[in-house]
This record gives structure tokens, sequence and C-alpha cells, in this order.
């Protein structure tokens, strides 16, 4: 681990980093290397005199220069590639970097350009970078865990890589997701990327492609599943409960047998959060939140379909249901408002395979009786929005282009405004460009996605296009809790997450304007969230911590900056 150790003055509050690492070490230690910003004195106390070129720079000038080189790459690939080297060589220089140039370079190292070096993570391998727990491991969990180089964790996002974004099982390469949204929680949210582990769970792959490539770096394994997956799952975060008892564990991209599963399991025992359903469930019902208001109409009275019926997607509908019961409907008139379609078309109750969580969206078969289709036995969606007439779809299912023509117009007939949110990403996966969706809908839609787009012009009006972006909930969620130490995520917590974004929306004051904030808001939209979740933790006194009166202060005050502080050398003799 890090010797690192923090003063304080007490006449100015600043902070001094006392260690004991020294030369080439401390400039190979991201966490610390300050480069060309080493002062003098720092450069003979720590032994880098002749390692460096003469001048001291300020972080701005290190900026500069390093926003040049990262214009330098025209390739999107390789500017994922740039930027994940700097973050591997000088944390505080990345993030100054990318805070400064949030809207142009969240998209880089986060959705979409992510997914493609998840992709090619074995073979693009360059440094190491969190901590890797494979399954014939299982006996060495806690010793792993104690080979982590940041000794204060508050903070670790986990996967097993098996659902990554639209791009399903993708191995040990699923380790570049928890690596990409911690970076997003320290940008965004002001967690300390020095409190913060990304994980990654190796249970094996069923992707062939990955067994059968030499350049492979997982386990060569089909997924264990069962008794011993669940074993291995529990001895985890038993073991993480044990080192780190006010940890907040995020868990990212399990696959739909799993993901729901992991988090019901755990909900009630650690402070956990499953971002695929709960950070985008919010998300979403925020923009549709907004886009109600804008109709003049109330989300009660909405009818909702949902195209892909896996973790996202139902995800999605729990939040907009719970939405719907807050404002009023029972549980069960709430359900009636969703119609959902997988894989076998327009889930019905008694369709084979149905997961626990998809059961309480499926329909009654009598309900579709008087239906003009062609297939009772597979329910098309073209089929689902004439009958049902939708006012709002909604897409995750990574199918590219499930959004026809046919389909939207059907929609239109039926609804003022329709609200459609194709959400699948990468943006190859998208079901429907918003270029599209305003042609189709004479310019009537009402539109958020997965991906981000640029503006569109449409009879003559820019639209700017809001994306569902997780990065505008789960910073500021987990800032809430960290910093209020909670003992659990309740439901309501994310209802007042959601209420907090919504009340960003551009649209609420324009109503050409897109239904969600722009990323570079981010990080002022994760303070408010943060406040009202914490505020909820203390009203369902979810805490064992004793928390300041301001506590609006206190979360401004907490949340982290990209500065270099001071250092001092501290001997270990």
């Amino acid at each position: 681990m890090l010797d690192i150790q923090y003063i304080k003055n007490p006449s100015t509050n600043q902070m001094t980093l006392l260690t004991s690492i020294q030369g080439k070490a401390l400039l190979t230690t991201p966490q610390l290397n300050k480069g060309t910003a080493f002062t003098e004195q720092e450069r003979i106390a720590f032994m880098l005199q002749g390692k460096l070129p003469i001048a001291v720079e300020s972080l701005d000038q290190q900026v500069i220069r390093a926003y040049g080189q990262f214009n330098a790459y025209q390739n999107t690939i390789n500017k994922n590639i740039y930027l994940n080297e700097l973050h591997d060589s000088n944390q505080v220089l990345f993030y100054k970097l990318v805070s400064e140039h949030l809207s142009e370079m969240l998209p880089i190292i986060y959705t979409p350009i992510v997914g493609t070096a998840v992709k090619k993570f074995s073979r693009d391998y360059r440094h190491p970078r969190g901590i890797y727990i494979s399954y014939p491991e299982i006996e060495h969990i806690e010793s792993i865990l104690k080979n982590r180089s940041n000794p204060n964790i508050d903070l670790i996002v986990v996967t097993d890589g098996e659902g990554v974004l639209g791009i399903g099982d993708q191995g040990v390469g699923g380790m570049d997701i928890p690596i990409a949204k911690l970076m997003v929680y320290s940008l965004c949210g002001g967690i300390n990327p020095l409190n913060t582990l990304p994980i990654h769970l190796d249970v094996g792959t069923n992707n062939n492609d990955l067994l059968e490539d030499p350049m492979y770096l997982g386990w060569r394994h089909q997924r264990i599943a069962g008794a011993e997956y669940d074993n291995f799952i529990e001895q985890f975060v038993a073991t993480v409960k044990k080192l780190f008892p006010q940890v907040f564990l995020h868990w990212e991209d399990f696959g739909r047998s799993n993901a729901r599963r992991n988090l019901e399991r755990f909900q009630n025992r650690i402070c956990t959060f499953n971002d695929d359903m709960q950070g985008t469930g919010v998300v979403t019902l925020s923009a549709i939140l907004a886009a109600v208001r804008a109709c003049n109409s109330k989300i009660t009275h909405q009818r909702v379909v949902v195209f892909g019926g896996g973790t996202a997607g139902t995800g999605i509908a729990d939040q907009i249901r719970d939405a719907m019961v807050h404002e009023g409907l029972s549980l069960e008139q709430a359900n009636q408002n969703f119609w959902m379609l997988d894989k076998p078309g327009l889930l019905f109750k008694d369709s084979e395979g149905l997961t626990n969580y998809q059961e309480v969206y499926a329909r009654d078969r009598n309900e579709t009786a008087g239906w003009h289709i062609e297939n009772p036995n597979h329910i098309q969606l073209l089929d689902v929005v004439a009958n049902v007439k939708p006012t709002i779809l909604i897409g995750c299912s990574a199918v590219t282009g499930a959004f026809t023509e046919n389909i939207i117009r059907e929609m239109t007939k039926h609804t003022t405004r329709p609200i459609i949110l194709p959400l699948s990403n990468p943006t190859e996966c998208c079901e429907a460009c918003p270029e599209d969706l305003y042609q189709w809908t004479d310019g009537k839609v009402l539109i958020a996605t997965g991906s981000p787009f640029e503006p569109i012009q449409y009879n003559g009006i820019t639209y700017k296009i809001a994306q569902c972006n997780n990065a505008l909930v789960f910073p500021g969620v987990g800032l809430g809790l960290i910093v209020t130490k909670a003992k659990k995520l309740s439901n309501e917590s994310l209802w007042h997450a959601c209420t907090a974004l919504s009340h960003f929306a551009p649209i609420r004051h324009d109503p050409m304007a897109p239904l969600l904030p722009d990323l570079q808001q981010a990080r002022l939209v994760a303070e408010q969230i943060a406040l009202a979740v914490a505020n909820q933790v203390i009203a369902e006194n979810n805490t064992n911590a004793n928390l300041p009166e301001n506590l609006n202060q206190t979360i401004h005050d907490t949340m982290w900056q990209p500065e270099y502080l001071p250092y001092q050398y501290r001997s270990l003799k």
C-alpha cells in the first residue's frame, strides 16, 4: 500500500502530504507523481534532482501541454489510450485536464468509447490498475484485497464482465468499466481517487472468441454458475465488509441472471447499488418527468412500452412504476401501465424463461385477444405500438435500428408529443438516430439517448439531444452515501435523487431545450443529489455517523479537487 499521510496547517488550513517514497518510484507512482510541478525543495528532499528538466511548472501549464497532446490524436480510441496513459502516470494532471474539458472528454474515457477499449483490453494491455480476483484464487480473497495500493477505501466498483454495455460477455476486459466509472465518480462527484478501488471478479467467460484468443489475459474457463458462483460472491462481499465496514459497493455490468439477484441478496447487509438498474432507472425517470411536464401531463397517465427486458429495461420500468405509486397509483395499477418486450416478443405470464423481475410486467394473453396481429404467439413491437398506443417508448435492446419509421409514425398518430428514448449503447447499438426521430414525428418527439449525439437541425431549429448518462446520477448518490456513512441505500433515497436531477432539466425553462442538463453541469448536479440523498439518509436514521448541522457545507468541503499538495519527506526510520 502507498505510504501517505496528511497533516493540516491550523493557521492556513493548507494540507501537506507526507510520504517516504522517493526518486524514480515517486515519479512512477501515478497517485503521487507531480512531474515537472515538483518544486526545487521537493526535488532535493525526494532525490529528484536531475531526473526532471530544470523548469518548475504549475498544474495549469501542464494542462495546456496535455491538451495539445490530446488534440494531436485524431482517432477516438487513440485519444482514449492517451488519457488512460496520462491517468497511469499522473493522476492529478489527468483529472484536472478532463475536468476542464468534461463534455469533450467524458465520452472518450467513459461511454461510448470505453466499449471499444473493453473489446481490445487483452491486446492493448499496458499497465496494471485495480484488483483482479479470479475464481481459482477464492481462498486468497482477503490477501489479494490487502495488496491494494490505496490504503483507505470508501468506494468499490466491481464487475464480473458478463453484461458489458450492449456488447455482452467481455471476460477480464470488463475491468475497464470499473476504472472508467471511478474516474467519473471523481470528476463529477468529487470522490477522492485515493479512496477508491476498481475490482474485477474473474469467474470465466462464455465468449468463445476470447477463450480462443492466445492473447486473452483472463481465466480460460467457461463461466461458473449456480452454487459455485454464489459462494464466490458471498466470500467476496463478506471479505469486503470485514476489511471496509463502511464502504459503498457499486455493482456494474453483471449479467441479467446475477445483477438483480446480487443486489437484492446483499442490499441489507452492505451499502450497495447497481448502476445498470438503479442509476439507469433514475436518470431515465428524470428525463421522463421533464418530458411529461413539458406535455402538461402526469406520470400516472403514461402508457409505457419497454423494448428490451433485461437488467436495464426492468430497472427503468421499476423506477417509473415506483414514481407512479409515489404519485397515487396502487402497485397493481402502476404495473398495468407497462408492456415489456424481449427476445420472445411481448412478454406474457406464460412465456417460457421469464425472470422473477420480468414476471411483474408480463401480461395476460386474453388482453391481446382483440388485437389485429399476424402471429399471436410472437407479438412484435409494431403490433404493441399499434394496439397499446404508448406515450413513452424506451429501448434497452442493443438492437440497432429497432425503432423503424413504421413504428415511430404509428406511435405519433396517437400521441401529441411522443416520448422516445433509444438508450442502448455504444452508439452503433442505438435503436434509432435522433435525426430520424425528428423527421418521422414531424418534430414532435421528446427525446433522450443512451449515447451522445451532436445537435441536429430540423425546420431551421437546432435541437440539442439530451443524453441519459448515468454520470448525472451515480456520482451524487455515492457522494451522499459516503459523506453520511449510510448503512444501506433505500428506494426513497433514489426518488429524491431523481427529483433533485429533474430540477436541472433545461426544458423546464425553454420548450426547445433538452430533457437533461449538459455534462458540464455534472459536478453541480452531483452536489445537489448528494444533499438530497444525505437528508433522506438522516431522515431514515440510516447512519451511525455524527453529522454536522451544516450538511450542505460539509458535502461541498468533502468534494475532492484535482490540485497538487505540497510534499514533505517522511522517514520510516
